[in-house]
């Protein structure tokens, strides 16, 4: 945690051009924290304070960095310092450097790789943007089953300084073909005259170049494992996925759905980072699309103009009905979204769900039009306020919110598996959608109900 304790102190020490000390106290710091501390600092003072980091530090620390100050620092840096960043980088971290890179300058900036560096940049490239392709790295190890373990760990003392990690080594046939993974454990356990193929179980996780990236975080999560190999159609061992990049890929995927659940499209960029113009563009959309939503509310309750004007009494309940059919919905959009983002539920519970959603909006409407009528009951006993009829507007209530209630859970739980049935964004169906589209079929409810039961009486 230097980064947020030290900053002013760095601050102090560039103004005063105090380098020597900079340098010395960088020395002591975690390639994290030197991260944090870059990353924090204002985009003209990021370049000055990385250049002064130790040498054996840099490389580290650029991978630590997040990849927009990582764009604002390779941005800034000359060819020579450029091509020292890039070949060090892991390609992984490269393709997603890249990514955020205009393609013109992707360009140059590939021509600085050598030819083997470059042929591997461009087929993580060549895959699709949301890909497991994109994640992948091609520096690892693999083994054959013929092959002791004395052989392998000699192996990994030649080659496992280029290897993303040796936690697990992968077990290949004579094509490449993947068979069966290993781990280090395994391997250190052994005795050195063991064969592979004595160790190999053949039970292991792998993903597809072509899987989507979401696809890898389910598939993380239920092997529970640092690395998994990745694989081509024909099942050839092209690369391997860890653990850092997929965490990476969760937080975007839940920051992506935090965004749309509150009724915006998602920033490409962090907050701070973004432009005024990029936030209201991002919010605009959806405020635009919520607003006329929001008139057809106002249309409704124009149909219903007669009752309105023959029973004002009911106009005192309009934000109390449109209240609880929103949050209803909104409670339910927001359950359901989440559980089929982390796989608790597929299309195919949609029955179930909609058995329990009608259970559970009966019984909150119940609660809730209970609560109303006792209020409405209460107020007419002590100030006789309601009059003769307080009864049946009590019913009213009672009724209307028991039907918008249920209307609001049913409608809150449906429509995100509608969007994945459709091949669409669950998220999209946000709380403000949802609570936008309850509002307009709540007051048609509630003023339907309330011309069929206080008909003749104070309508």
């Amino acid at each position: 945690m230097y980064g947020k304790l030290l900053q002013p102190e760095i601050v102090e020490l560039i103004d005063m051009k105090d380098f020597k000390t900079l340098k010395e106290i960088f020395t002591e710091w975690h390639p994290a924290d030197l991260a944090e501390l870059i990353s924090d600092l204002p985009d003209s003072e990021q370049l000055i304070v990385f250049r002064f980091l130790p040498k054996n530090l840099t490389n580290t620390v650029f991978e630590h960095l997040p990849v927009e100050t990582q764009k604002n620092i390779i941005m800034s840096m000359g060819k020579k310092d450029i091509t020292g960043i890039l070949m060090e980088l892991s390609p992984d971290d490269r393709t997603w450097l890249f990514e955020e890179l205009p393609s013109s300058i992707v360009k140059n900036m590939l021509a600085l790789l050598t030819k083997e560096e470059r042929e591997t940049a461009k087929m993580l490239l060549g895959y699709p943007e949301d890909s497991v392709g994109r994640l992948m790295t091609p520096e690892y190890i693999s083994v054959v089953e013929k092959m002791t373990v004395a052989q392998v760990l000699k192996k990994i003392r030649l080659e496992g300084h280029e290897s993303e990690t040796i936690e697990m080594l992968y077990v290949v046939d004579e094509k490449g073909r993947l068979l069966d993974e290993i781990s280090i454990r395994q391997l250190l356990l052994a005795s050195p005259s063991t064969r592979i193929k004595s160790m190999m179980d053949r039970r292991y996780g792998f993903l597809r170049a072509t899987d989507d990236q979401e696809i890898a975080i389910e598939i993380f999560k239920k092997y529970d494992t640092y690395s998994l190999p990745v694989i081509d159609t024909e099942g050839f061992l092209i690369g391997i996925v860890t653990i850092d990049d997929i965490l990476s890929v969760a937080e975007e995927e839940t920051t992506e759905d935090i965004h749309k659940l509150g009724g915006m499209n998602a920033l490409d960029e962090s907050y701070l980072k973004s432009s005024v113009f990029t936030l209201i563009k991002k919010r605009a959309v959806w405020l635009i699309f919520l607003f006329i939503g929001g008139t057809f509310t106002a249309s409704a309750m124009g149909f219903f103009e007669d009752a309105i004007s023959a029973a004002v009494v009911l106009t005192m309940f309009v934000p109390l009905i449109i209240a609880s059919g929103g949050n209803s919905g909104s409670q339910a959009t927001s359950l359901i979204i989440r559980s089929l983002a982390i796989g608790e539920l597929t299309i195919s519970d949609w029955w179930e769900i909609m058995k329990r959603e009608i259970i559970s909006g009966l019984a909150l409407g119940i609660l809730l039009g209970s609560i109303g009528f006792a209020k409405i009951a209460i107020s007419e006993i002590f100030t006789g306020f309601y009059g003769p009829h307080w009864f049946f507007i009590g019913i009213t209530i009672f009724i209307s919110l028991i039907g918008i209630v249920m209307w609001g859970t049913l409608a809150g739980s449906m429509l995100p598996l509608l969007l994945k049935r459709l091949k669409l964004d669950p998220a999209t169906s946000s709380a403000p959608f949802v609570a936008t589209l309850v509002d307009v079929t709540g007051i048609v409810i509630y003023f339907t109900t309330a011309q069929l039961l206080l008909k003749g009486k104070i309508l």
